[in-house]
């Protein structure tokens, strides 16, 4: 689950701040970030987050938002599988409102463009080199196939071809035949939290197409470079960066709730 979770708390933070609104159910008065295009059939990890609170809950009541301990499950996660560890800001409030409009617009695309990224992400206070860093999360996980099947089907000039064609034994070119097929964002180690990602892509062998647009002759070359250089200044960069990231307009003071449940407002 370490990727899933590093990714939870990334598309609650990119929509309303990192406010635990990507938690929230349908109900009356809430339209789920849940059911986002970017979210849908995709986004998981919810069950672990209700598991710890309810934990969290029984020790310490009324304390604890479920904002911060997405924040802290994304620190473990990447312990868990190798990455490196930051301290956790703590003190975010839960919010009583969901932006299902906003996570359209405001998460990235797998199709999306470098000029697009390094705009979305600096609209959130992020730098390219900020990108960069927490774009090599994808150095574990999985991408299903509806997200890939283009770029491994258009034989590009940005795709190794070798990796081209290995993907597609388990992607089809057919819309709606194996859509949910998956293959792991980095083909080299992909459990493990390393700078492998960034190899790959000097190789053209990014799976999505929003991987490959950082090394593909514009100003984020040098950093992939870079990064797949050093593996030790990826990671204190990524750790600097998640900190930044669960950073982005936080509710504190009294200011939202603290939830009693992650899925439902008080």
């Amino acid at each position: 689950m370490a990727a899933s979770l590093i990714r939870l708390h990334f598309h609650d933070c990119f929509v309303q701040g990192c406010d635990a609104s990507i938690l929230l159910n349908d109900s009356s008065s809430i339209q789920s970030e849940k059911n986002a295009p970017n979210n849908l059939n995709s986004v998981r990890g919810y069950d672990v987050i209700d598991d710890v609170k309810s934990e969290v809950e029984s020790i310490c009541p009324g304390i604890v938002s479920c904002a911060d301990i997405l924040a802290v499950a994304a620190r473990d996660a990447s312990v868990a599988v190798g990455g490196p560890t930051w301290t956790v800001n703590l003190g975010r409030r839960d919010s009583t409102t969901s932006g299902l409009s906003q996570a359209a617009t405001n998460l990235p695309n797998f199709s999306d463009g470098l000029d697009r990224l390094i705009s979305l992400f600096g609209s959130k206070g992020l730098s390219e080199r900020e990108m960069v860093a927490l774009s090599g999360s994808h150095t574990i996980g999985q991408a299903r196939c509806v997200t890939f099947r283009d770029r491994i089907n258009d034989n590009g000039t940005d795709i190794d071809a070798g990796f081209a064609s290995t993907r597609r034994r388990r992607c089809p070119a057919t819309n709606g035949d194996g859509d949910d097929n998956l293959a792991a964002l980095d083909l080299v180690t992909p459990n493990s939290f390393d700078n492998n990602y960034f190899k790959n892509l000097i190789q053209k062998k990014g799976l999505l197409q929003s991987d490959q647009v950082l090394f593909s002759g514009g100003s984020t070359d040098s950093i992939v470079t870079g990064y797949s250089k050093s593996p030790s200044t990826f990671s204190s960069d990524f750790a600097s960066a998640m900190v930044k990231m669960g950073n982005i307009e936080p509710l504190t003071g009294s200011a939202g709730e603290i939830r009693k449940l992650c899925s439902a407002i008080n």
